[in-house]
């Protein structure tokens, strides 16, 4: 081999033992470098930057005033959209009025059934002349509402009790309240107790909402009377539960 060939690979063999790399690997160390950097640009990597002092307390007490802020909101939430912009105290306030009403124009409506004697064998024989005579009969309309919640239907009972307790209110503000309540209860497609009315007496009633009356459900009564009257009270004559009942205070009347 020629002696300046032999220099060669010996100064080749040099550069490498000292750490000191040929142009073509710098060139590799180059190119990784380069992919290095794609790759970081890629994934959404930025290189960090210096940032004022002064502006990074600032963007601090920011952060720690946004925080405090949703705090307050969640623990002050008052409707959905997780805002303040109304008084919680207010609400509260108004959502116990509704439930005192609720609960006065429910005793209301229920105490003349809840507190009534038990009844005679005439008044029970009398039951079954007409459903009049049924519910206008104290104990006539306990046994009818008992029966009507063995078909998940006491909702038209508690309705109509309602109504007629509504209709003797002469107060203005009793009179809206308690109408919002009727109507929350029984009238909106949201309630568990919604009654059975048709369109044209929802139309009615929707109107009458606008500026409530003693005389705002009168047709949705009637047509709920009429109602119980045509589908619940003949099964209801026809039902052991009456016949039970009619059997029970025959055999205690006295004989002559």
């Amino acid at each position: 081999m020629p002696t300046d060939v032999i220099l060669a690979e010996n100064s080749l063999f040099s550069l490498g033992i000292h750490g000191e790399t040929p142009m073509g690997s710098e060139r590799m160390e180059m190119r990784k470098r380069q992919m290095s950097v794609q790759q970081e640009s890629m994934a959404g990597g930025t290189a960090p930057t210096q940032q004022d002092p002064n502006q990074s307390q600032n963007q601090g007490n920011q952060n720690q005033g946004n925080q405090s802020q949703v705090n307050q909101r969640g623990n002050n939430a008052c409707c959905f959209c997780w805002c303040c912009c109304c008084s919680c105290s207010w609400n509260e306030e108004r959502e116990e009025r509704n439930r005192r009403a609720s609960y006065d124009l429910k005793a209301e409506g229920t105490a003349d059934c809840e507190d009534s004697p038990p009844p005679t064998l005439e008044e029970v024989r009398s039951w079954a002349q007409s459903f009049d005579r049924l519910m206008s009969c104290a104990a006539g309309r306990v046994a009818f509402r008992l029966f009507l919640c063995t078909e998940f239907s006491e909702e038209n009972m508690l309705f109509w009790l309602a109504c007629e307790e509504f209709t003797k209110e002469t107060n203005k503000t009793s009179i809206e309240e308690k109408a919002r309540i009727i109507y929350e209860d029984y009238i909106s497609i949201l309630s568990p107790k919604e009654v059975s009315l048709d369109s044209r007496v929802r139309e009615v009633i929707n109107k009458n909402m606008l500026e409530p009356s003693s005389q705002t459900f009168v047709d949705a009564q009637v047509q709920i009377y009429t109602l119980m009257q045509r589908d619940s009270y003949p099964r209801y004559m026809n039902s052991p539960a009456y016949k039970n009942l009619l059997n029970s205070l025959s055999e205690q009347a006295p004989e002559f």
